[in-house]
């Protein structure tokens, strides 16, 4: 099916980019989430209508996402759970616990924003995680896991 994006898709292409998808994940993700159009004739019209409005509102996340990006770069985030004495957490911190925190600190995130590519942490100590922004905007955080004896 081919469609037109409204806004960047990562490894499919830029906003307005009339790509070539496999039916369902336009069907079932691209188009139901906003992010894409058929490629009818009429649909054509219509984006080039729209173009320039879809092309300022992106920049405007683009750039929000930036300033978010400045305030959230070098924060450590710090974490206690119950460990053992060889430093090994007995659950472990999810995206979600951090987002979580974040959510505390005042940046405003949801938990798929949070990358942890290693998995859940389960040690104690400091851990690199990524915090994707947007589609162009990503950021790298310190968490420090504190442990306390069960």
């Amino acid at each position: 099916m081919q469609i037109i994006l409204l806004e960047k898709v990562v490894n499919l292409g830029d906003l307005g980019d009339i790509v070539k998808v496999k039916d369902g994940y336009a069907r079932n993700f691209l188009i139901p989430g906003g992010r894409a159009r058929r490629a009818t004739e009429a649909n054509k019209a219509a984006f080039e209508a729209r173009r320039v409005e879809l092309e300022k509102a992106a920049a405007a996340r683009l750039a929000e996402a930036q300033a978010q990006g400045e305030k959230l770069a070098g924060v450590t985030v710090k974490l206690t759970q119950k460990a053992g004495v060889d430093g090994r957490l007995f659950g472990s911190v999810t995206n979600h616990d951090i987002a979580d925190e974040l959510n505390k600190l005042g940046y405003k995130l949801v938990k798929s924003q949070v990358r942890m590519p290693a998995g859940p942490i389960k040690t104690v100590g400091d851990n690199t995680v990524n915090v994707s922004l947007h589609t162009d905007v990503h950021v790298d955080i310190t968490v420090s896991v504190y442990g306390e004896s069960a």
